[in-house]
């Protein structure tokens, strides 16, 4: 009686969901008269904002392009929710127009060292939940590496739906010493609201190799819950050599207001090529 309950909620949540007005995803939100870069290789420009508009041409990864307009009309692929933008673009020594769908777009690029680093959200995949049988759609995101506007690796991890994509982060941190380590990069998505998890997404950069490190989840609700999870990396404070650690704390309040914590920490080695659980 129990499954049958859970699955006549979900599939009353699906339909509830499905008649909901349309948003675009937060991190699909991109400022008019800015620069923005091509995520998805390959980006069709189109006449009109339509999947059904003519295709002008078509844009590969890392490409520059300048948002002009953003268009009202929004649609939703997979699990991913965005605008069309009307965009201006160089192509054999022309100025182009177009329109792209935002959610072929970068949500956060970095150059360093000769090397841009790009990181946008690739696909939907479908997956199934293994307790209850329900299948659902995953979006999965990537981190791509460019070289002389040439795609040299590219590595994928999954990442939130919803209203967990209402903010995105991508940065290139410093001060972390692992052995051979060019870079290190941070991806970043996040809600406003209490209780939607964030994710942080933490990727190694050596020898033209993007390396994705396990990922990690921070989930709050007002404060009678939070679930936090970082790494400690080698010149932190408390960091150690050749090595990382992950680090989880958790508070729920019971139901008399008393604050019951949980606390756990990993240790991961580095050999200077990969990494394994101590």
């Amino acid at each position: 009686m129990r499954s049958l309950f859970i699955f006549l909620f979900l599939f009353f949540i699906q339909i509830f969901s499905a008649q909901e007005e349309l948003y675009a995803n937060g991190i699909f939100q991109f400022e008019e008269n800015k620069i923005q870069k091509i995520f998805t290789d390959r980006t069709r420009v189109r006449q009109g904002p339509d999947i059904n508009s003519p295709i002008l041409d078509s844009l590969q990864t890392n490409s520059r392009i300048l948002i002009l307009k953003k268009d009202d009309k929004i649609i939703q692929l997979g699990e991913r929710s965005a605008n069309w933008y009307k965009i201006s673009y160089q192509k054999g020594g022309q100025t182009r127009e177009g329109y792209v769908w935002g959610g072929n777009l970068c949500v956060g690029y970095r150059s360093k060292n000769g090397y841009d680093f790009l990181f946008g959200l690739s696909k939907t995949e479908p997956r199934k939940d293994k307790q209850f049988g329900q299948s659902f759609g995953q979006n999965v995101a990537g981190i791509k590496v460019v070289e002389d506007n040439t795609l040299i690796d590219e590595v994928l991890f999954d990442t939130g739906s919803g209203e967990s994509l209402n903010f995105a982060r991508f940065n290139i941190e410093s001060g972390h010493k692992l052995q051979n380590v060019e870079l290190t990069l941070k991806a970043a998505v996040s809600g406003e609201a209490c209780g939607i998890a964030g994710y942080d997404q933490y990727v190694l950069f050596k020898d033209k190799k993007l390396i994705a490190l396990p990922q990690l989840m921070n989930v709050g609700d007002a404060d009678v819950y939070y679930h936090s999870e970082h790494f400690i990396f080698p010149n932190d404070k408390g960091g150690i050599s050749n090595a990382f650690i992950w680090k989880m704390e958790e508070m729920e309040k019971d139901e008399k207001d008393k604050e019951k914590m949980k606390r756990s920490s990993k240790t991961y080695l580095w050999n200077g090529h990969s990494f394994k659980l101590k």
